[in-house]
């Protein structure tokens, strides 16, 4: 999408409809000790990563407001961050499977780090690559995925979204500030796919 216009022609154009955002649960005061500090950690990895993922807003404040009322909020694209959107289909023949939670698994195995999110109600992938990314292969190559670069807005879930559910969610969730997907691992899994799906005689 253009980054020219309003911020709410953008939200309103992007469809972003997510479900609000989840509540962490307390913690139990007869859980074990490491279970808190998980807790702990998992809180401070999410806020690290918040503060990072928001300096790619336009507005930090309104993103903010965005993953607090509807779990998804509008980054641009082509700065700190850009992303090669993928159809599910693909990413379920490399994965070689269409159930979401071993899906998941195939990626955290399949990625070393990086960031993955899905839309789960357009079917589609979002791998966060570098912002100065350039997607070279053609739709023949690669039917379907596109770089979201420079001029392209992203509704990116909140970083605490790590369940499926709701509009979007982080099959695999970024793990440290920063930490974005090589293209050449895109690459390969995109490849991966296409090859699956030819085996099958699907284009």
């Amino acid at each position: 999408m253009s980054r020219s216009g309003s911020t709410q022609e953008k939200a309103t154009a992007l469809d972003v409809t997510a479900a609000g955002l989840p509540e962490l649960g307390d913690v139990d005061g007869d859980a074990e000790p490491l279970e808190s500090a998980d807790l702990v950690a998992r809180r401070e990895r999410e806020l690290a990563v918040s503060h990072w993922l928001l300096t790619a807003a336009d507005d930090r404040e309104q993103a903010r407001r965005q993953w607090a009322d509807q779990g998804i909020a509008l980054l641009a694209c082509g700065g700190v961050l850009s992303a090669v959107r993928i159809p599910a289909g693909l990413v379920w023949a490399a994965a070689g499977t269409e159930t979401l939670e071993e899906a998941d698994g195939f990626l955290r195995r399949f990625f070393d780090g990086g960031a993955v999110f899905m839309d789960l109600h357009a079917g589609l992938y979002y791998v966060l690559v570098p912002g100065f990314t350039a997607w070279q292969w053609s739709d023949r190559d690669f039917p379907g995925v596109e770089c979201l670069g420079t001029d392209h807005f992203l509704g990116v879930p909140s970083p605490r979204l790590t369940e499926r559910g709701g509009r979007a969610y982080w099959c695999v969730p970024m793990d440290s500030p920063g930490e974005l997907t090589y293209v050449d691992e895109v690459k390969d899994l995109v490849s991966l796919g296409v090859a699956a799906r030819a085996e099958r005689g699907l284009r």
